[in-house]
């Protein structure tokens, strides 16, 4: 019997709601299916905890958290509350940089039962693979002057040892799927970091000349993203690009609500981290009405992590069987709860065995 050791941050808002759902199918997964366990270990670091102690996580949380095999998030963020500055840099991107999580990758597909907002969405199936450690949310830059005098400077920093990395794991991730990278530029406008990139994407796509390849400016890509998302497979981005290309890719999903993603660490030092795109959700948080799918989806991205592949995929199934049942939540056209649609995905896991 193999135990996974997860540390399971619920967070703020909707977190809360939809990391236990999430819990809840991962344990139906494992007493169904065997061979698998989960030992969870729960820390209640969230804005609340920031009010309390003036910090988003103890001095040691990075120290604690590096033990666990992988971090379960499930969303950050009280603004009315807390500056999403300080809460974003002080739990969700300080163990990213520090536990050295160097790719974000995040599908979008069109999920059955689930409207897209495209006329003709042609059952596209996409992941974004983003660089996550560096580029445009360099930490570098300042603040200088007062009032019209005023002048603030943010640095973009690009290494060729992460651009290339990246750039790399979006090639081998393709050989496992339709074997196509697009990569997202702005070299007509951006004229040193994007030259650059490009000039990497190239280098690297010579080492696998059976991968086809595409290069647009990032104002085309996010217009074909609505217009034709069908004819991508992997698309590779810098930190920004990737970012605001994923959040599109949920919407052209149908909602924020179910989009996931993975922040991967490659080298085995420190765990690696899972968290939906959405965010914690105050307006709805409370209400029961939260869509645990994005949170569920993340789960299936932990499991094929973990090499639990067919287990992964029969995630997914079970959820796409719901939702194509019209089990789901208001915020993609249905009148259920969090609990229900988790419930009905239990209940049919546990039908499969």
């Amino acid at each position: 019997m193999r135990t996974y050791e997860i540390a399971v941050i619920p967070g703020d808002g909707i977190g809360k709601e939809v990391v236990p759902a999430s819990l809840e199918v991962l344990n139906t997964i494992a007493d169904v299916h065997g061979g698998i366990r989960f030992s969870f270990t729960q820390f209640p670091w969230n804005c609340d905890y920031y009010l309390e102690h003036g910090t988003m996580m103890p001095d040691d949380g990075l120290e604690i958290l590096k033990h666990f095999e992988a971090v379960f998030l499930g969303a950050v963020g009280d603004p009315a509350r807390v500056p999403d500055h300080v809460s974003l840099w002080g739990l969700l991107i300080k163990i990213r940089r520090e536990f050295e999580q160097v790719i974000n990758i995040r599908p979008a597909k069109l999920i059955k039962g689930i409207a897209s907002p495209l006329v003709n969405p042609n059952d596209f199936d996409l992941i974004v693979v983003r660089e996550n450690s560096e580029g445009e949310y360099s930490e570098i830059g300042g603040r200088i002057h007062r009032d019209a005098d005023e002048i603030v400077v943010q640095n973009a920093v690009f290494t060729r040892k992460a651009t290339e990395r990246a750039i790399r794991f979006a090639f081998e991730l393709a050989k496992k799927r339709r074997k196509h990278v697009t990569s997202a530029t702005k070299s007509n406008g951006i004229v040193h970091t994007m030259p650059f990139w490009d000039q990497v994407f190239q280098e690297v796509a010579g080492d696998y000349p059976d991968i086809a390849t595409a290069s647009y400016h990032i104002d085309a890509l996010s217009a074909f993203f609505v217009t034709s998302p069908q004819r991508f497979d992997v698309i590779v981005a810098s930190n920004l690009f990737g970012d605001i290309l994923t959040d599109l890719g949920a919407a052209i999903m149908g909602s924020i609500g179910i989009a996931p993603a993975a922040n991967i660490n490659l080298n085995g030092k420190y765990p690696s981290m899972f968290e939906p795109v959405h965010g914690s959700a105050p307006d709805i948080y409370g209400r029961g009405i939260a869509n645990p799918i994005g949170q569920i989806w993340t789960a299936k991205m932990m499991l094929d992590h973990f090499g639990q592949d067919e287990l992964g995929a029969l995630l997914l199934d079970v959820v796409e069987e719901v939702t194509n049942d019209g089990i789901k939540t208001p915020d993609v056209g249905g009148t259920a709860t969090t609990i229900e649609v988790t419930k009905e995905i239990c209940r049919r896991l546990s039908e499969k065995s």
